[in-house]
């Protein structure tokens, strides 16, 4: 008891930094920033999501069931069938993963690309209806003042 004292002491002495305000520091550590992701991200997006679960399953089955075929075929014992099936069933899950991951990664900036360009031309169509309306009021202000 007379040690927790002694120690609560040296920290007041020392300026006052005790556990606690450890524990605030490393809690308040990357609260400023948003939650939200900058930009477009494959885990936001819910085809690319639902795609890429779809995928990891699918492949991880079939490499399981691919594996446990030929070494059944092989005559290969039934544990290291179980073990090669297994094996086989995650690598098949992660290639699918990380081929899934690249293939979304393109298709969301091919997306964002043309979500950009339509953009573009919406606001270039405005644009020249807005002059094509500005040249047609000219004329017509101008008909419309007597000539001196």
């Amino acid at each position: 008891m007379a040690d927790k004292k002694k120690k609560d002491a040296d920290a007041d002495a020392k300026g006052g930094k005790d556990k606690a305000d450890k524990k605030d520091k490393k809690s308040k550590k990357g609260k400023g920033k948003d939650d939200a992701a900058q930009g477009a991200s494959i885990a936001n997006h819910p085809r690319a999501r639902a795609s890429i679960r779809r995928a990891k399953g699918w492949t991880g089955l079939a490499g399981f069931a691919i594996a446990a075929y030929v070494s059944i075929g092989a005559s290969v014992p039934m544990f290291q069938t179980g073990l090669r099936a297994l094996g086989a069933g995650v690598i098949g899950y992660m290639l699918a993963w990380w081929f899934s991951v690249m293939v979304w990664r393109q298709l969301i900036l091919a997306e964002q690309k043309a979500a950009y360009e339509l953009i573009e031309r919406r606001r270039n169509e405005d644009a020249e209806k807005q002059q094509d309306e500005k040249r047609a009021e000219k004329p017509r202000a101008q008909q419309a003042q007597p000539a001196a």
